[in-house]
């Protein structure tokens, strides 16, 4: 079998080599996989500009936004202002299986896009809890906080399904209706998160600075908006090269992210799309969480002038 050859009119090279150390896997198995899956990965980056992370030979993983100079015209593309590089970004919109294929020869091994629409930039289309365990070992408290996440989702009449991330937690996405700005589904993401805790502060917390947080599972309420998550189906580049993988809410306790690889998830959506199959209709954001999360004040801001008053206080001593 010749280490390249030409799909969908993409011309794909050195399919033989080793996708990345530990990866368990080649380039070939890498483009298999995401040609399998390209009928379900693609309905989840479509519209939205992407972001991935690729990993070269010989160098270490980097993620990419703005689309090289080398980019196929028949790639579509956005332009966007980057608020803090101040200036604009050109991302691609992987909006078919022929860009997919592109992507993978291109060894993008992650997908990362964000809940907006290119053309509905201020109207997230989920609304995400990402819940990050303290140990990389530590999946099943991560999986007990998205069961605490899920009740609290429940006292608050949402619904939403779940996925392993591919790396060590899980992601919770409640879909939207596209009628909250960014600024509410914020809100809301925060308030949701503080519920959470407040069912089980031994378990889980909000602190978003790391050494507050006692070893317990973060609820992470930063993925609003612009924020990128990584897209169900997604591989990581982590050992065995893991993927990001739909799981009832029934299974979550019975599961482990090794569980599904390049070489493995391929055959489980053969028949059937678990992610659209466990979403449920998109939803409108209770006002009341709304409301709350008004009063709670953002993570991001709260842990940047806590890290300057800490570090007067050492300068201080």
């Amino acid at each position: 079998m010749s280490a390249d050859e030409e799909r969908d009119g993409v011309r794909l090279t050195n399919l033989d080599q080793p996708l990345f150390e530990g990866a368990d896997a080649t380039k070939r198995d890498l483009v298999d996989y995401l040609d399998a899956v390209a009928g379900r990965i693609v309905p989840r980056l479509a519209g939205r500009p992407l972001s991935v992370k690729r990993v070269l030979r010989g160098q270490k993983p980097f993620m990419q936004k703005n689309t090289p100079k080398y980019t196929p015209s028949w790639v579509r593309t956005v332009t966007v202002w980057a608020e803090t590089s101040q200036r604009e970004v050109s991302y691609a919109l992987c909006d078919d299986r022929r860009t997919l294929l592109w992507f993978a020869n291109q060894r993008a091994v992650e997908y990362h896009p964000p809940l907006v629409l290119a053309d509905a930039w201020d109207r997230p289309t989920d609304l995400v809890i990402d819940i990050d365990p303290p140990d990389p070992d530590a999946f099943g408290v991560a999986v007990a906080a998205a069961h605490v996440v899920r009740q609290a989702m429940d006292d608050s009449g949402l619904r939403g399904a779940v996925k392993t991330s591919g790396a060590k937690g899980v992601h919770v996405f409640v879909p939207l209706d596209g009628e909250a700005p960014i600024v509410d589904v914020a809100a809301a993401t925060r308030a949701l998160a503080v519920r959470a805790e407040l069912l089980d502060p031994g378990l889980a917390t909000t602190a978003f600075i790391r050494e507050d947080r006692g070893g317990k599972v973060f609820l992470d309420s930063t993925r609003a908006g612009g924020a990128t998550v990584v897209a169900a189906y997604s591989p990581r580049i982590r050992p065995g090269t893991p993927v990001s993988f739909p799981v009832p809410w029934d299974d979550l306790d019975d599961v482990a992210p090794s569980d599904f690889t390049v070489k493995t998830a391929a055959a489980l959506v053969a028949d059937r799309d678990p992610w659209a199959d466990l979403m449920p209709e998109p939803q409108s954001l209770p006002a009341d969480l709304v409301e709350q999360g008004h009063t709670i004040p953002i993570a991001r801001v709260q842990a940047m002038h806590e890290g300057k008053r800490r570090a007067r206080a050492r300068r201080n001593t």
